[in-house]
């Protein structure tokens, strides 16, 4: 499951009158195998959408269980994977602002509903059942039966309730799950009918809200004292420290709780014996045992991993799959799932403001270039895409020039293929606005400032280590002197949520079906608005008076976005967004990988889509055979 700062729900319509974008046509294949580079060793499979029966709720013991649909497997083993970085900075999955965090920290808990990756429709989770009203803005959710934390107490819609008025309401931990559901500023409406039904209803109708039933429910038993302390006490709770010593304190009601975390080395999960799903057999599941996770400081290791047989899976990097086909050992097959969701891009710091200290986030002098946009569409225009995707992604990816990744059914399809780079047309950019050179080359803006800025990215990614290489010289060509910085990723995310960063290379996961999903990263007070954040003061709304006008215009067109039913009317709404961001460049679209993933041969019942890999892992199993 995912969310849109690193890990979100792909969700669909679970009711066809909500009247959502259309979900993938069953055949659909990703990119063929044969069109990927290599050394003519071991195939590529393609991955095609497909069909499966719908799930099925069944009645067992007084509890109502959702049955999964794969076949029946056998219990048992621990599911290794591997992830770049240091590990988490929380395991509290609603204070979250990073990929890591979010992932670990959602693996303990459910949704009211979740996405059938087959179909992309909207399937209920923690719901038995989600019905819209006529009204479209009137959604009744009934729960499961017999829901239960890991600790054995009841989940209710108390829990519900509380999770919604509480926590997302009052915009604590990570305010962005609060941003994705404001209509014309306005909250949700949510309260409880009975111990199983919740009714919320929006100011208005409201398209994406159906997905965002997909967040994830916090036991008030146990966070109600903490969220009474404020947001400080709530954001710092279920921290590292915690899981470090004192594992047990965490209380799930997904298929997993927390069994141990080594900081900087490793964090285990084990089952949850009271998740809600059970096999054909009516077994709870999962069946495995176990979910570790080690974490590497770097591509390189995290390869080694996988060819070791340390982790049963891995997300390989395009400059790695012509050397992991060539691998023997162990025994595994790679999958390509198509274009991702995600975005990687050049993003410049545009913040005019000062800080609550009174000293400005951005050089002043810094901050007037970023927010030229001649000065940015100069950079746009310079970056050799196709440089990139060849040398560095070896083919395995296209060049992006996007909002929308190139799997998003929203594509605006008439800015797709973009244009190719042109420093001569990017220095005539740069003349408009009264940038000049010097003898030596070197680009000087109307003031006599020479252009000089640090660019930042993660250290142990040496894909965006080497992309900053080459926009590092490919801006030299232009007379601009970019520093560039590779630093630890906990120290990048530090960087961006104080401000003071002047560009920065980072990705964003992204949601194919949903737009909206990007809402906290578009609306002009949105908390990840990070090309030019704007920051309440004292719990009071952020300032917006300084709009540009093309951020005006983005924020209308999202709100008409989410608003609009028709689907061929929400296309167009969105295709004039993603033209505003093409014109403006506010953040500069690099490239669309291909998710290529590699899984070892005794991992079975993966089965997987373009939408996700891994999406039914409470069906995998592992074969512990003497020869596996």
């Amino acid at each position: 499951m995912k969310r849109y700062w690193a890990v979100i729900f792909l969700l669909l319509m679970v009711i066809s009158q909500a009247g959502c974008a259309p979900p993938p046509k069953s055949g659909t294949s990703a990119q063929t195998g044969a069109n990927l580079p290599g050394d003519g060793g071991r195939a590529v499979l393609s991955v095609n959408s497909k069909t499966r029966p719908t799930f099925r709720t069944i009645e067992q013991n007084g509890e109502e269980l959702l049955e999964a649909r794969g076949e029946v497997g056998r219990f048992g083993g621990t599911f290794n994977t591997s992830q770049i970085g240091d590990g988490p900075k929380t395991f509290n999955p609603w204070a979250s602002t990073d990929a890591t965090s979010s992932t670990l920290g959602g693996m303990m808990f459910s949704g009211l509903v979740n996405t059938d990756a087959y179909s992309g429709d909207v399937v209920p989770y923690l719901a038995k059942e989600v019905k819209l009203a006529p009204d479209k803005m009137t959604y009744t959710v009934t729960l499961r039966k017999g829901l239960k934390w890991s600790d054995g107490q009841p989940l209710t819609s108390k829990d519900v309730v509380f999770t919604w008025n509480e926590i997302i309401k009052a915009g604590l931990g990570n305010a962005s799950q609060r941003d994705s559901v404001l209509v014309e500023g306005k909250f949700p409406e949510v309260k409880a009918l009975d111990d199983l039904t919740i009714q919320f209803k929006t100011a208005k109708p409201f398209v994406p809200f159906m997905r965002n039933l997909g967040t994830s429910i916090a036991p008030e038993h146990i966070l109600k004292s903490v969220v009474a302390k404020g947001n400080a006490a709530f954001s710092g709770f279920w921290g590292v420290s915690t899981a470090e010593k004192h594992p047990e304190q965490f209380v799930s009601c997904g298929m997993w709780l927390l069994d141990n975390y080594d900081p900087r080395l490793q964090v285990r999960f084990k089952r949850n014996p009271n998740f809600f799903m059970v096999d054909k057999k009516g077994q709870r599941l999962p069946y495995l045992d176990a979910y570790r996770m080690s974490f590497v400081g770097d591509m390189n290791n995290q390869e080694l991993q996988f060819e070791q047989g340390k982790s049963d899976t891995y997300s390989v990097p395009g400059n790695f799959v012509s050397r992991l086909r060539g691998l023997k050992k162990p025994a595994y097959h790679l999958y390509n799932l198509g274009p991702t969701a995600g975005t990687t891009f050049l993003a410049l710091n545009e913040n005019t403001r000062k800080s609550p200290q009174g000293k400005p986030y951005v050089d002043p002098i810094k901050a007037a270039w970023f927010n030229d946009v001649n000065f940015r569409q100069a950079i746009n225009h310079t970056i050799n895409r196709n440089d990139i995707v060849a040398n560095i992604l070896k083919g395995v990816g296209a060049p992006l020039f996007t909002s929308e990744s190139l799997a998003s059914i929203y594509l605006n399809q008439s800015l797709a293929k973009g244009f190719t780079a042109d420093p001569k047309y990017a220095k005539s950019l740069l003349q408009k606005s009264g940038f000049t050179w010097d003898t030596k080359g070197q680009l000087l803006d109307p003031k006599g400032h020479p252009v000089e800025f640090t660019l930042l990215t993660n250290s142990g990614n040496t894909e965006r280590e080497a992309i900053g290489v080459n926009i590092k010289q490919d801006l030299a060509a232009l007379g601009m002197k970019v520093n560039f910085k590779p630093i630890d990723f906990n120290v990048l995310i530090g960087s961006l949520q104080d401000g003071t960063w002047e560009a920065m290379i980072m990705g964003l996961t992204g949601d194919n079906l949903e737009p909206h999903s990007g809402v906290n990263v578009w609306r002009s007070d949105g908390s990840l608005h990070l090309f030019n954040q704007r920051r309440g003061v004292n719990g009071k709304p952020a300032d917006l008076s300084d709009r540009l006008p093309w951020e005006k215009e983005i924020d209308t067109y999202f709100e008409q976005g989410a608003q609009t039913f028709d689907v061929a009317g929400r296309h167009a709404i969105y295709n004039q967004f993603q033209q505003v961001v093409y014109d403006q460049a506010p953040l500069i679209y690099l490239y669309s990988p291909l998710g290529i993933v590699a899984v070892r041969d005794h991992i079975h019942n993966f089965d997987p889509t373009p939408l996700e890999a891994f999406h039914n892992l409470e069906e995998i199993w592992l074969d512990q055979s003497p020869n596996n």
